[in-house]
């Protein structure tokens, strides 16, 4: 039987993960760019101290960084964490081994905190959740993006994207761990932040390489995004 939410995957692949070699890799970083197209007109990045909670071998964070971020980087993927470091020499991005249910940061220590690709993953999302406001600054904002607990979502990403297309290994996710939109609104709200209007997130096209191009969409039954401030 599979291993779902299978974690390894991450530290499995890290010595290859800037190398382009990887098409699932690949894949997560094509992300990035539908991700911030959206996030880029929610928060102005620069001189912010941005938290990228989960943030593997450093795509995101990067990118962050080349908006003029001060960004520190977690994640419980020591070989990940070690790949980003590497390849962040000459940048100013502090990475961290570590996981959302306990944060080695101070209170009100970042201005932003981005989550991607990630509760879907976490073993306590009502405890990542509250860890994420304490460590934001009174109207911190949180922005995120996860998958949608429904039939559609499990035959994207799992029947498609893991079992037909291979572009996720399979075991990548648990579709029991899946997250509706309702449920993670009403966590944020016990957390002690205020959410805002959630969006879809998907393929947009193909590149030349044959590999899909992410962007926003309406629809929000697979992967939606969004934001929240701290009270």
């Amino acid at each position: 039987m599979t291993q779902r939410n299978n974690l390894k995957i991450y530290d499995d692949v890290a010595a290859q993960w800037w190398s382009d070699d990887i098409r699932w890799v690949r894949t997560l970083k094509n992300m990035v760019p539908g991700r911030l197209g959206y996030f880029d007109k929610l928060i102005d990045w620069q001189g912010k101290a941005v938290l990228d909670l989960g943030c593997a071998g450093g795509f995101m964070a990067e990118a962050l960084d080349d908006r003029g971020a001060q960004v520190t980087g977690i994640d419980p993927a020591a070989e990940a964490i070690a790949a980003a470091t590497a390849h962040a020499q000459g940048r100013d991005i502090t990475y961290d081994v570590g996981v959302g249910e306990a944060l080695p940061y101070m209170d009100g220590q970042f201005d932003a905190v981005v989550c991607v690709d990630v509760l879907e993953h976490v073993q306590d999302l009502d405890q990542v959740l509250r860890e994420v406001a304490r460590v934001l600054k009174p109207g911190g904002m949180f922005l995120f993006d996860t998958i949608n607990r429904n039939i559609i979502a499990r035959l994207a990403t799992i029947t498609i994207a893991e079992d037909i297309l291979h572009l996720l290994p399979k075991g990548t996710h648990d579709p029991a761990m899946f997250i509706k939109p309702a449920e993670l609104l009403a966590g944020l709200e016990s957390a002690g932040m205020e959410p805002a209007k959630i969006t879809g997130l998907g393929p947009r096209g193909i590149n030349l390489r044959g590999d899909l191009i992410f962007g926003q969409l309406p629809l929000k039954s697979v992967i939606y995004m969004g934001s929240a401030l701290k009270n």
